[in-house]
């Protein structure tokens, strides 16, 4: 029976949390899965209003938390892995705690065609895919034609959101079936000068002739055609325009949709963050809510845990900004150049299994825009002193660099240091490990339990 199943699994993530073990995001996930393989599908047909799924290499856990809070403020409460946990061992634990009747989940690239098969969302958004993490997920290439063949299976029974910006996301369209629903930004003001190093799609998924860019804005992210072929970027359904970046205090944009005009005010920074934006509004459009309803609700985002969030410490003001990869590094970098000199910060770079093993790709993110901008630079991790070496690189004073492997003397050093404001670059599981000193020290509050 699914019922003492679940009993038994909710059991175990309090006996956990209780005596300080951790793991109450995934460990009654784990279990259930463990004496239910098929547990998903149960739970998840008890959610009567449907499951949405969002995926991406980068946003997906600030995106869903935006069409979280949409979705609130429309007065639903949908049934969410809101800790990040996007595996199905995270997904099995947030359908353990359901109380609503609709499902909202992000899902792990590589994760996101078992669990659709699993759930049989009535919608999925598909934000973008960068390279990360080369060892576990392959090429770029790899997970968009497992996108497409999921696509192509749920075609007339689920709807997709899609970024048209994104030439592997938006040629998703083909299989995706009519209703397919695109969204991008047509600001050309927000153009890069040019193509960045970490610039990932570079050929035509339908002929594979090199794609011909007329702007790009994040990465790959931007206007696109094939000269050989005729492959066009898609007219996307929900844009932005008139976007003025505003460094850490935010955006705004003017969002058009077939409803008409609705002046954006985000409170969460960079062009990334609009992406995201703008695929909860259109993902919310589908599910019943307005855009000036989404945009109005959107206007009191909070950060997302490690996602630009605040945290005040004695006199220090410090904003963490998880770092992953090339892309998603080089928008950290973009706003962080748009804030007053010198900037002070703290570095922490990472290898372990969800950080993927190999950090080369700190070598394509373009530490070069900061480097007569910086102050005092503390770099802690497992791999500081690489981290402290492309720095130097990138034309860091070095009599600025500092490296300290303790993470929490490293961030005693980084305060001290700091003259007002500080600036945290964890990796992933850098970030957990900040986010728990911090907690432990009563800085604040956890997360989540475990």
């Amino acid at each position: 029976m699914i019922r003492t199943k679940a009993f038994l699994a909710r059991s175990v993530g309090r006996l956990s949390r209780a005596t300080g073990r951790g793991g109450g995001t995934t460990l009654p996930g784990r279990v259930l899965l463990k004496l239910d393989s098929d547990a998903i599908s149960k739970l998840g047909s008890r959610l009567t209003g449907g499951v949405t799924l969002i995926s991406a290499t980068n946003g997906k856990t600030t995106t869903a938390s935006m069409l979280a809070t949409i979705l609130a403020g429309a007065g639903r409460e949908p049934v969410h892995n809101r800790a990040g946990s996007n595996m199905t061992w995270g997904v099995a634990t947030a359908l353990l705690e359901q109380k609503g009747s609709e499902g909202l989940f992000e899902v792990d690239e590589a994760w996101l065609p078992e669990v659709a098969d699993r759930l049989r969302p009535r919608t999925i958004l598909l934000g973008n895919l960068f390279r990360d993490q080369l060892d576990r997920y392959g090429e770029t290439e790899a997970l968009a034609d497992a996108w497409a063949e999921l696509a192509s299976r749920l075609a007339g029974e689920t709807g997709f959101v899609l970024n048209a910006d994104d030439p592997l996301v938006a040629d998703i369209g083909k299989t995706s079936g009519p209703g397919t629903v695109f969204f991008g930004i047509d600001d050309e003001s927000q153009a890069l000068p040019e193509l960045q190093h970490a610039h990932d799609a570079k050929l035509c998924r339908v002929c594979g002739h090199e794609l011909t860019y007329d702007r790009a804005f994040v990465g790959h992210l931007g206007h696109y055609h094939c000269e050989h072929c005729g492959m066009r970027r898609p007219n996307p359904d929900i844009t932005a325009t008139a976007i003025t970046l505003n460094g850490m205090n935010g955006l705004t944009a003017t969002v058009n949709s077939p409803e008409g005009e609705a002046r954006l005010e985000l409170p969460l920074p960079g062009l990334y963050n609009l992406y995201n934006a703008l695929g909860a509004i259109a993902t919310a459009r589908e599910l019943g809510v307005s855009v000036a309803e989404a945009v109005a609700s959107l206007a009191g985002m909070k950060a997302v845990f490690g996602r630009v969030e605040r945290i005040e410490i004695d006199d220090v003001s410090l904003s963490i900004l998880l770092i992953k990869n090339p892309a998603g590094a080089n928008e950290v970098i973009r706003t962080l150049a748009l804030e007053p000199a010198p900037i002070d910060l703290w570095i922490a770079l990472n290898d372990r299994i969800a950080d993927g093993r190999d950090v080369s790709w700190i070598w394509d993110a373009d530490f070069e825009m900061l480097a007569d901008r910086v102050g005092s630079v503390t770099c802690t991790g497992t791999r500081a002193s690489e981290m402290a070496l492309r720095l130097k690189y990138a034309g860091w004073p070095v009599e600025n660099v500092i490296v300290e492997e303790d993470a929490e003397a490293a961030l005693d050093r980084a305060l001290s240091g700091a003259g007002g404001k500080l600036f945290a670059l964890p990796t992933y599981t850098a970030l957990l490990d900040l986010r728990n000193l911090l907690a432990e020290r009563g800085d604040t509050e956890r997360y989540w339990e475990g």
